[in-house]
């Protein structure tokens, strides 16, 4: 036996007869090996893990009227669904400059857009921020169209490890780039009570956002710790105890839905990352050239609709979007996470 070759490395064991948790489902991590396992999953209207299932595909299309030898920008790559698709319309013919903070899944993307087809010829990624679009304008020049998908991935969600969710087990973390900024249980050890009640307040509209910081505080004054998504999870069903029996478990989860997102925002500084977008976006698009943006919450919504509207006053935008468009039913009843998506979208006049 070659020496220079690998072992055979044997995948986790696990209980039962089927696959639980994130890392065990190894065939849903190889969707090329498995893809009836995947169909299976996608049919029952879940997400495979380490998978994506992009939003409002034929919508976004539809509206960025995409032609070969244009020259558009996704703003957010993720798992890059979205820019696989506008990659078709170019024909070959064209660029496209996908941006993400995300180094753990912008490499994964990468990989598997290159095993596709899609080089550096016709696509260029790069570690960026979306608010940075004018350091790519300058190199690519005014973009013919742009996407913006402001929801986190599944990828992010599903991991326990990155801390994005409350059903499972893992670190308080919540950054969408793990080697920057603080992550969500360092924040609360240096936000006052006040101060978690107001970002629940702004981020999240969360209705017991008073109940929730103070017994969030108390335990951090106390001296416990609040560093992991169950210990967090905890604290709010213990604060929301009060709450009648029957309603009691459709509050909670609400609840924690509401502070996990307040959270994530903060550490990631969303809204803020999101106004500097949406004033930058008119100086690098094109004449004509068209924007469609992808919401999930109510806050992300009323930001981009008033930059909208406003703009449009102003006769930078041609044309905007009157009425917010939602996924169909159909997808919705395929894709549970594409429920509270709105798709807004601008010309450029």
């Amino acid at each position: 036996m070659d020496n220079q070759e690998q072992k055979h490395k044997r995948r986790v064991r696990y209980k039962g007869t089927h696959p639980k948790s994130f890392k065990e489902k190894y065939k849903e991590h190889q969707p090329e090996k498995y893809p009836e396992t995947v169909a299976k999953v996608i049919t029952k209207g879940s997400t495979p893990a380490g998978m994506h299932l992009s939003i409002c595909v034929e919508e976004i299309l539809e509206f960025l009227q995409i032609k070969p030898g244009q020259v558009g920008l996704d703003a957010t790559l993720g798992y890059g669904g979205h820019t696989q698709e506008m990659l078709k319309c170019l024909e070959s013919k064209g660029h496209i400059y996908g941006l993400d903070v995300d180094t753990i899944e912008m490499a994964k993307t990468k990989k598997r857009l290159e095993s596709l087809g899609y080089g550096s010829d016709i696509l260029t990624i790069k570690e960026l921020n979306f608010a940075d679009i004018d350091q790519v304008a300058e190199e690519a020049g005014p973009f013919d169209f742009i996407l913006a998908d402001l929801g986190v991935s599944s990828m992010q969600i599903d991991n326990p490890d990155r801390g994005f969710t409350y059903k499972k087990e893992g670190p308080l973390d919540l950054r969408l780039n793990p080697n920057k900024g603080v992550s969500a249980a360092q924040r609360l050890k240096e936000v006052t009570q006040k101060e978690l009640e107001g970002m629940l307040i702004e981020n999240s509209d969360e209705p017991y956002a008073d109940v929730i910081s103070k017994a969030v505080m108390s335990k951090i004054k106390r001296g416990g710790d609040v560093s992991t998504t169950t210990q967090l999870r905890e604290i709010i069903e213990e604060a929301l105890s009060f709450i009648p029996l029957e309603k009691r478990q459709e509050a909670v989860k609400k609840s924690c839905q509401r502070t996990f997102q307040a959270l994530r925002i903060d550490v990631n500084s969303e809204f803020e990352v999101l106004y500097e977008f949406l004033e930058k976006l008119p100086n690098v698009l094109a004449k004509g050239g068209r924007v469609a943006i992808l919401t999930f919450h109510s806050g992300e919504d009323r930001i981009v609709k008033k930059s909208f509207k406003q703009l449009l006053r102003e006769g930078v935008y041609s044309d905007i979007a009157n009425e917010v468009i939602r996924p169909s039913a159909e997808e919705c009843s395929r894709n549970s996470r594409a429920r509270s998506t709105k798709m807004r979208w601008a010309i450029k006049a």
